[in-house]
């Protein structure tokens, strides 16, 4: 099937623009609020998109590629492959156009996504991660039926997450460098493609965990890679278990470099923006904030994305509390 894929070229700013346009009356502009560490930290802004519709970003891109759909695909409904949040965004996204909407879901994702994939209206086809991972590279699946929306690999799906790397730009014109999170690079890909068009010094940097850091591998090896030592963990929504050809492919002009955290520091990140911000992250949330403040984007002003906050409530104590 990957042969007969559009090849991949960069999306543009008159592309993201067009997006923001077409996406407003469904996403929400999110803030972008200064966390107040004090003079020995770097200076971080936090982008909440875990206050968007779904409680994370990938609504953006999801409306996008939902509603760029001709009516002949979404008359056959949609369905993608998810850990939570995409399948949220689709489901979401198929409900306001009034089309069914299939999710084959990762078993092991917080049943809080779960349910609200459920409760979005998608039929779920759960999965273990590995066989979700394979799906992705194949684009199919037994028993998922209608039009497929990748999840990241997919033109449309990015260029409305550009829109986030306009919002940005405008609420904080002095920003040195962006963090986004990494599963499979469709948020700093779409981020990066609108910032890197306006403002080509400002610096992007990937934040990877620890367990699963194909992306900083790729990027010392000068070649898309499989990580092999992956191992799950509560960062769900971030870390996958290779790179995507196409993906990298896309990352390699608008990249400046990739951070790598521990669970720990993912854990510590999670805790401060609760105590500091009253903000609940995700595992994949806090990363940018935790590679912010190992100091290895510089001084800043560093834009940290709080890509989402859907984490079990138990979950959530039970680590920062640890």
């Amino acid at each position: 099937m990957a042969a007969t894929l559009e090849s991949v070229r960069p999306i543009t700013l008159a592309e993201i623009r067009a997006a923001r346009e077409r996406i407003a009356g469904t996403i929400v502009r999110t803030p972008l609020i200064k966390l107040q560490l004090g003079p020995d930290y770097p200076d971080i802004r936090l982008k909440l998109e875990n206050l968007q519709p779904i409680n994370a970003y990938k609504l953006r891109g999801a409306a996008n590629a939902v509603a760029m759909l001709p009516e002949s695909d979404r008359a056959r409904g949609v369905w993608t492959i998810s850990a939570g949040n995409a399948g949220q965004g689709v489901a979401y996204a198929a409900r306001q156009a009034g089309v069914p909407c299939t999710v084959v879901a990762i078993e092991t994702a917080p049943q809080s996504k779960l349910d609200r994939m459920r409760a979005l209206g998608a039929k779920l086809i759960t999965v273990p991660y590995d066989i979700a991972w394979k799906a992705l590279e194949d684009r199919a699946y037994p028993g998922a039926e209608g039009t497929f929306i990748h999840p990241f690999d997919d033109h449309n799906f990015i260029a409305g997450h550009g829109s986030m790397g306009l919002e940005i730009l405008e609420d904080a014109p002095d920003t040195a460098a962006i963090i986004g999170g990494i599963g499979g690079g469709g948020l700093v890909v779409g981020v990066g493609s609108a910032v890197k068009a306006l403002k080509p010094d400002v610096k992007m940097f990937g934040a990877e965990p620890e367990t699963a850091a194909p992306a900083s591998l790729s990027f010392r090896k000068g070649s898309p890679q499989a990580y092999a030592d992956w191992k799950l963990s509560f960062v769900d929504g971030a870390g996958g278990q290779s790179m995507f050809p196409r993906m990298w492919e896309r990352m390699k002009p608008l990249m400046d470099g990739y951070i790598v955290v521990s669970l720990e520091e993912t854990k510590a990140a999670m805790r401060l923006m609760a105590e500091k911000a009253r903000i609940i992250s995700e595992g994949a949330g806090a990363l940018p904030l935790a590679a912010a403040l190992t100091g290895k984007a510089g001084k800043g002003p560093i834009v940290a994305i709080v890509s989402g906050g859907n984490i079990d409530l138990k979950k959530f104590f039970e680590l920062i509390e640890s």
